[in-house]
């Protein structure tokens, strides 16, 4: 049993980004699907679903360049259960000069850091891609 459902989510993302393959499939939450919205919005990936098979399952299409480069260089779980990190939104970090995104959980949901220092909102600093 893993404890932090997060971070199982971040790195099944990351080994099957390595391993190139085109979809993978992890149980089901509210908060994994907008994190994966999320992703997809901002075009590290290429597909977002949900079905049900015994359970309730999320399959996250991968996404590649031509060369079959992953999208996703890296993603980094900032946040973790037994160290909770919030910040103000002119706190937030930039991930990669601005090239990455940091995913921040704030009252109104999953935003980004543009997102987040743009409505000027602060939260929990969940994760990093680039």
């Amino acid at each position: 049993m893993f404890t932090d459902p997060i971070a199982d989510m971040l790195t099944r993302i990351r080994n099957a980004s390595a391993a190139r393959k085109n979809e993978l499939v992890l149980p089901y939450s509210n908060f994994k699907d907008n994190l994966a919205k999320l992703l997809l919005k901002e075009g590290f990936v290429s597909g977002v679903e949900e079905f049900s098979d015994k359970h309730k399952m999320l399959k996250i299409t991968l996404k590649y360049s031509e060369s079959g480069e992953a999208v996703i260089g890296g993603i980094q779980r900032v946040s973790k259960p037994g160290q909770r990190i919030y910040l103000a939104a002119d706190k937030l970090p930039r991930t990669n000069s601005g090239y990455g995104i940091t995913v921040v959980s704030t009252s109104k949901g999953l935003m980004t850091d543009k997102e987040a220092r743009k409505s000027r909102m602060g939260g929990e600093v969940v994760c990093q891609v680039w």
